[in-house]
């Protein structure tokens, strides 16, 4: 359940430096935000210089944790198309050490009328029971992005090692403003690897240091839901990828690169 102290992921007195709340912490590291949240503030800065498209693709690499205690985005418009641009960002920390980067895809958005599309089945949400989030217990034993969220699992699904569908709903990504359609999708986009884990987090770690969402889309219902899987390899490499959805239908894709180390 949403933790009723909280109203948002982030807070940021002067505009340019954001500083989490206790429930952008991640279940890493105590003083590391959650990637979703942050997906989200990236989405916003390259959204804001492109605000005549969509946002459609966005891809973050993680170089070391977000801080919770502050840090800065910059973002640049790198080509203006008539139907497809691109932006970059960077996140940087309050000493200006860099510690994360991005890609952004924007198309224009026009009318086509009625089109041919692949329709997946939306999971059910009438019939979803309440339940756990999927990393429960983080390593730091601190308030976390657990407390940001609530969580409901369809009909045979449960909070459980392997593939998991659930609906989620999150606090708003910055204190007194909406987010975006895009900005909404992106706490819940950074869940693959947890909620498909193949072992818990006792026995193995398993972190993204990368996530890619592709947008087609935009979601309409406060409710969203994630349906993942994960691919774990030998070599200490996974891949954890899922398909999202609001009320209505199927809204994206998500694909996160996993670092596998086993615990200690």
């Amino acid at each position: 359940m949403i933790d009723p102290r909280y109203t948002a992921f982030f807070h940021s007195p002067d505009g340019e430096l954001f500083y989490g709340n206790d429930p952008a912490r991640g279940p890493w590291d105590a003083n590391g935000c959650h990637a979703g949240p942050v997906t989200a503030l990236v989405a916003r800065a390259v959204e804001q210089r492109l605000p005549d498209k969509q946002l459609v693709r966005l891809s973050v690499e993680l170089h070391r944790p977000v801080p919770m205690y502050g840090f800065r985005i910059t973002a640049r418009e790198t080509k203006q198309g008539r139907g497809v641009s691109m932006a970059s960002a960077e996140i940087h920390d309050c000493n200006g050490k860099r510690v994360a980067v991005a890609q952004s895809l924007h198309i224009v958005v026009r009318n086509l009328g009625p089109v041919p599309t692949h329709h997946a089945p939306t999971p059910d949400f009438d019939n979803a029971q309440v339940g756990e989030f999927a990393v429960a217990k983080p390593r730091h034993g601190l308030p976390s992005f657990r407390d940001g969220v609530e969580v409901r699992y369809p009909p045979g699904e449960k909070n459980s090692i392997g593939p998991t569908t659930f609906w989620m709903k999150t606090l708003p990504i910055l204190e007194g403003e909406e987010p975006s359609p895009f900005q909404r999708l992106c706490p819940l986009a950074d869940c693959p690897n947890g909620s498909s884990r193949n072992l818990e987090l006792d026995q193995m770690g398993f972190v993204n240091p990368d996530i890619t969402i592709v947008m087609f889309r935009p979601p309409t219902s406060e409710w969203l839901a994630l349906s993942s899987r994960s691919f774990w390899e030998s070599t200490g490499i996974g891949l954890a990828e899922g398909s999202l959805f609001d009320r209505e239908g199927p809204v994206a894709e998500v694909m996160q690169t996993l670092f596998l180390q086993p615990a200690e």
